[in-house]
């Protein structure tokens, strides 16, 4: 009955992991004087600094806004793996899932 629920949810797991490291999310601080970009898997990929809109002079004003960027894209990258995770779980449950469990 239960002959390879385990190797399909190992599978299905393996395949999610792959599917959230493959979408990507922006998010920006200070007027897109800072711009990060991280995975759904939640890795920072990239993050790009526009020093026509900072002031080079101030150091902690660039520290507060690189925080404020990087907590943006997580919170995205956190928001779209929750979607993701509950329509794989629709999928994998009878009945469609578990309705808004994982609901960010």
């Amino acid at each position: 009955m239960f002959g390879n629920l385990l190797g399909d949810l190992q599978e299905k797991q393996a395949a999610m992991q792959q599917k959230l490291a493959s979408i990507t999310v922006e998010a920006e601080a200070g007027d897109d004087a800072v711009r990060v970009t991280a995975g759904a898997d939640m890795h920072i990929i990239n993050i790009k600094i526009d020093p026509a809109k900072l002031d080079t002079s101030d150091p902690e004003a660039l520290e507060d806004l690189l925080l404020e960027a990087v907590n943006r894209a997580l919170e995205a990258a956190k928001a779209r793996a929750a979607v993701e995770t509950n329509n794989l779980l629709k999928d994998m449950l009878p009945m469609g899932g578990l309705g808004d469990f994982l609901k960010p």
